[in-house]
């Protein structure tokens, strides 16, 4: 096991000096600073720091991240099995089962076993900065997680939530499709009843409704959810209410939840969970979806892989070529950040 110190980082907020880990969310409500992760089948881990100082993300150092080779990469599911995917849930849609479902495949590549996410948090940074991007390093505890997510999966400040679902993705604001525009209603729709089960009646709004964010190499339809959390409910009944993110499942939850157990044939750990931090002194905290998330997995001793998550999703409209290729645009330029074979100079891919 390489021996790293527990370390998180947000944005130009780095915390260290590990004090506590609990899977409790209840913890959240009590003191101090607190990284959080939250695996989409549901493990959670929230690690509280007692050291949080400003201190930008470094620059990537020399031999400071050695990914895997480009060709390196495997996927949980092939074309062939991921277009059939896509099939068959919109057959689970002409049945009237569900509405939506978020496909997802499983990325995995070897890498050292000195390797460092905060290191790879260095190379993102440069290569793809993102709203939301952190990382959490806990090492003896399983979690070493670096993401560049775009997406706000929930903000709360005192008794305000907030959410900003992504649905809807493509390499330009023309290529967006009507597709898109129906996937993004249908999630916001799903996430104000989700928020709403926990707020105050009547208190759910929602002030931006698809509108087009531009991020490196895409862009995305993101809305946001607001609302105001009821009397005597906190981060565990909100965590509750709201997790797995609907962007990542779909509509229903239930029936996209049954259905992606039945297809997918990995687990999806750290991507499309929960990844942020909470203030609990000051009543404040972000957690972003973990898309755009890489891992490091050591469960063979002496050994370890890099995984990272990509996916879409699917509706009636979904045509099942063109949600392979969206997942392929939405792995492609993180894919070559983390194997070093992507130009600074807005090229692409070297290879």
């Amino acid at each position: 096991m390489l021996h790293l110190a527990p370390l998180a980082r947000f944005g130009d907020r780095v915390a260290t000096g590990l004090a506590d880990v609990t899977g409790d969310p209840a913890a959240l409500e009590s003191t101090g600073f607190w990284a959080v992760a939250a695996d989409y089948e549901g493990r959670l881990t929230c690690a509280r720091f007692r050291d949080v100082r400003q201190e930008p993300v470094p620059a990537p150092a020399p031999g400071g991240w050695r990914g895997p080779a480009a060709g390196d990469w495997t996927s949980s599911l092939d074309r062939a099995a991921y277009t059939e995917g896509v099939r068959r849930i919109r057959e689970h849609i002409a049945t009237g089962e569900v509405y939506q479902v978020n496909l997802c495949r499983v990325l995995s590549a070897p890498v050292t076993p000195d390797a460092d996410v905060d290191a790879l948090t260095a190379v993102l940074a440069r290569g793809n900065p993102a709203p939301y991007a952190g990382t959490i390093r806990l090492p003896g505890h399983g979690v070493e997680i670096a993401t560049a997510s775009p997406e706000l999966f929930l903000r709360r400040d005192g008794r305000t939530v907030e959410s900003g679902p992504i649905k809807g993705t493509a390499r330009t604001e023309a290529e967006l499709l009507e597709k898109d525009y129906a996937e993004n209603v249908m999630i916001v729709d799903l996430v104000r009843n989700d928020i709403g089960r926990v707020c105050a009646t009547g208190s759910v709004t929602v002030p931006d409704l698809c509108a087009v964010e531009k991020h490196p190499g895409l862009v995305h339809l993101v809305s946001t959810v607001r609302g105001e959390l009821r009397e005597g409910a906190g981060w565990p009944e909100l965590l509750d209410a709201a997790f797995p993110a609907g962007s990542i499942t779909g509509a229903p939850k239930s029936s996209a939840l049954r259905i992606i157990d039945a297809l997918e044939t990995a687990p999806r750990g750290p991507y499309c969970g929960g990844i942020g931090w909470v203030d609990a002194d000051r009543g404040v905290g972000e957690l972003a979806v973990g898309i755009r998330t890489f891992w490091i997995d050591r469960a063979t001793e002496g050994a370890a892989v890099l995984r990272f998550g990509a996916g879409a999703g699917i509706t009636w409209g979904s045509d099942p070529e063109g949600e392979w290729r969206e997942t392929e645009l939405k792995a492609s330029r993180l894919l070559a950040v983390a194997s070093d074979t992507y130009e600074d100079s807005g090229e692409g891919p070297r290879r």
